[in-house]
Order: structure tokens, then C-alpha cells, then sequence
């Protein structure tokens, strides 16, 4: 039986048999690709990439009681894991504390139960905070997280500009994708840009928030779909931060990125290609960034979860 004539990407874009040169005329290596590293990072925003430096491994982790998740962590760790990954449950997610009436059946079943400050205090106990980054998969409350954290340091000694990690904190996805949400459009992204802006005077290290196209993807859209909306999310919070009066190369460089990465190989290694050379051609030619580190685009990616056999 002959195979089908026409082949096209997991997101309908057609595909060619066979690929020569005659499909590049006119195009130009170093507005296109250039090397990594190097203006427009389309290949990467490091020279060498991984094979200099691996990227930080973290496996998303939380159980019921900070006391479980904390021994898990140091498991992690103990295995050679470079970064810890905190998962909450729902009621931490929302705002609720865990004997709230609306927290009743949701304690513990998706992450770690974190209602006071004493219960982040035992999930970190023993972690060496000033040596360990952390991610913190946390939105609409992603700024008490975050205090937390900060008070936690503070009793123990730990400046500020030693802490690393990142706040997922992107609300605009929320909206568009998973829907976890206490206030308005408006005040959301106002405390979102109150994190970028204080991070950045107070606790260079941490990325302020994570923009995410990974539940954009999840809830059904293309990997072309998912850049557009993630771009655009992220030109929204640069829009909102200038717009207070931030300078650009202040915050920019903490900016990250969070996408998803489904089966199709190729169309994955585009979709991400894309997202670099167009995220530093916006940020230098619409936003005047002057850094490389503003127009490099630093993403952290998971598996597609619907690309998972359904079990």
C-alpha cells in the first residue's frame, strides 16, 4: 500500500518529503540561526550549552505533611538531583488554610499542605537554602510562598542575594488555561509585577515568575497556539513592568519560561527555536533592552502530559 503523499507536524503544518537547499534561498544565517549564545540565541542563549553545564534537575515532589515532602526532598537530593521542585495541594494554591471548610477532602492529595509559616519551616528543615534552588509551583499566592521562604532565610542567617529558584506566578495563563484564580485580571498582574520588581531590587537570583505555556498546550492547544499565547503573555508583564517605570535590563534577565514538550521531536526543537529568536528580537527592538541576559529566553520544560498513555 502506498503511503500518503502529504505528511504535516502534530500542529497540521505541512511537511515536505525531502528537504534541499533550494527551501533556504534568501535566508540568512545569522538573523536566523546564528550561533548559540549569541544575538538572536535561536540556538540557545549559552555558548556551549549542556555540554559545559547540565541544566538543574528537579522532580516535582510534594506529599500530604511538609514532614513526608522535607524527607523526600533530601532523598532527591541524596540521588544526585540539583534542584528541588515543590508541588502544593489546592488549599495552599487558593489561599485556604487546611481546617478551612472549603479545604475539607482536598488536604494533602495534590502536594503539600502549607498553611503557616511553621509548616514551611519543617518542608525546608535541613535544606541548604543559600546552596539549593527552589521551584515553587504556586500562583495566586505565589507572593505568601515567597515571603515564607524570605522569613524562613532570615532566621537562619541566609542573605538574600544567596537564595535561588523560581516562582511560577503567572497569572495570565491562569485565565487562559487552568483557571486558579483569587482576584481580577487587573490586581493579579499588578502583584505580579510587585514580585518582579521587588525580586529584583532584593533577591537578584530568583526568577519571579515562570511563563508558562505548558497548561496552554495541556488544555488543548497547538504548539503554535502555545508560543503565541506564551509570548504574549510575557510582552504583557515587560508592558506592565515598564509601564510602572522599571528599566527593562532591571528585570528582564529573571524573566523564565515554562513550556511543554509533546511527541513531535522536531516540531518541539522549532517551537522553541522560534520562541528564542522571537522573544530577544522583541525585547531588544520593541523594549530597547540593552543586555544580552534581557534577550535571552531561559525555559524550563516538562513532558507533555497528554502525550502519557492513559492508564
Amino acid at each position: 500500500m502506498d503511503r500518503p503523499v502529504r505528511f504535516e507536524s502534530q500542529s497540521g503544518i505541512p511537511l515536505e518529503p525531502l528537504y534541499t537547499p533550494a527551501h533556504l534561498a534568501g535566508w540568512r544565517y545569522e538573523d536566523k540561526l546564528g550561533a548559540p549564545g549569541h544575538y538572536p540565541f535561536t540556538r540557545g542563549p549559552y555558548a556551549t550549552m549542556y555540554r559545559e553545564k547540565l541544566w538543574t534537575m528537579r522532580m516535582f515532589a510534594g506529599y500530604g505533611r511538609p514532614e513526608d515532602t522535607n524527607l523526600r526532598f533530601k532523598y532527591l537530593l541524596e540521588q544526585g538531583q540539583t534542584g528541588l521542585s515543590t508541588a502544593f495541594d489546592m488549599p495552599a494554591l487558593m489561599g485556604y488554610d487546611a481546617d478551612h471548610p472549603r479545604a475539607r477532602g482536598e488536604v494533602g492529595r495534590e502536594g503539600v499542605s502549607i498553611s503557616t509559616l511553621d509548616d514551611m519551616e519543617r518542608l525546608f528543615d535541613g535544606i541548604p537554602l543559600g546552596d539549593v534552588t527552589t521551584s515553587m509551583t504556586i500562583n495566586c499566592t505565589a507572593s505568601i510562598a515567597l515571603a515564607m521562604y524570605l522569613a524562613i532565610a532570615d532566621k537562619r542567617g541566609i542573605a538574600w542575594d544567596r537564595l535561588g529558584g523560581t516562582m511560577q506566578n503567572d497569572m495570565l495563563k491562569e485565565f487562559i488555561a487552568q483557571k486558579e484564580w483569587i482576584c481580577p485580571v487587573e490586581p493579579a498582574v499588578r502583584i505580579v509585577v510587585d514580585m518582579i520588581e521587588f525580586t529584583a531590587r532584593h533577591v537578584p537570583k530568583f526568577n519571579p515568575v515562570s511563563i508558562s505555556g505548558y497548561h496552554i498546550r495541556e488544555a488543548g492547544a497547538t504548539a503554535v497556539q502555545e508560543l503565541a499565547f506564551t509570548l504574549a503573555d510575557g510582552i504583557g508583564y515587560v508592558e506592565a513592568c515598564v509601564t510602572r517605570g522599571l528599566d527593562v535590563d532591571s528585570f528582564a534577565p529573571r524573566l523564565s519560561f515554562f513550556f511543554d514538550i509533546h511527541n513531535d521531536f522536531f516540531e518541539e526543537i522549532a517551537k522553541l527555536r522560534a520562541a528564542r529568536r522571537i522573544w530577544a528580537t522583541v525585547m531588544k527592538e520593541r523594549f530597547g533592552a540593552r543586555k544580552p541576559e534581557s534577550m535571552r529566553l531561559r525555559t524550563h520544560t516538562q513532558t507533555a502530559g497528554v502525550s502519557a498513555t492513559a492508564q
